[in-house]
């Protein structure tokens, strides 16, 4: 199956997935499993561990469903649209190599993923992995939590008059 006619098969089974309003608020469900999935395997060596891993984690899901509520209407759609093929089993197991449901998948199966996609020879997975990661990069480097291990002091205060 061609990334082409998995995503037209996606386009139809779109609605299913991603019930209407639910791009709005926080991440549906799906789009949270396969966040959750792939944001530890991402952020490796950025996120902390112990008992603040949960935390930071679930902040960055609240983050990224903030960055994709501020997305265009076009960008929210064809994210929509990539959700629902990494959620419906059949066309995870063929396009991203992944067998197990997200909260299943090791991290190995995850990181071979995400490179087979990074190195692809098609321009659509390229694009597709780099979407991901923006996301998940921007979502995690936004909080200020991130800030200590990069150097960034915050954003200076700004005097009012």
């Amino acid at each position: 199956m061609t990334a082409a006619a998995a995503l037209v098969l996606v386009r139809a089974l779109n609605a299913a997935a991603l019930p209407d309003g639910s791009r709005r608020g926080p991440l549906p469900q799906p789009a949270r499993d396969i966040f959750a999935a792939i944001v530890p395997v991402l952020l490796e060596g950025a996120l902390p561990t112990g008992a603040e891993f949960p935390i930071a984690r679930d902040e960055t899901l609240i983050a990224i469903g903030q960055a994709i509520a501020g997305l265009p209407s076009a960008s929210r759609e064809e994210l929509a649209e990539l959700v629902s093929l990494l959620d419906f089993a059949p066309t995870r197991c063929v396009v991203a190599g992944v067998w197990s449901p997200w909260s299943e998948a090791s991290s190995a199966s995850i990181a071979a993923f995400l490179a087979r996609w990074r190195d692809s020879r098609f321009t659509l997975l390229r694009s597709a992995y780099a979407a991901l990661h923006q996301i998940v990069f921007a979502a995690w480097y936004a909080q200020p939590r991130a800030w200590p291990a990069t150097g960034y002091a915050g954003p200076p205060a700004l005097p009012f008059a």
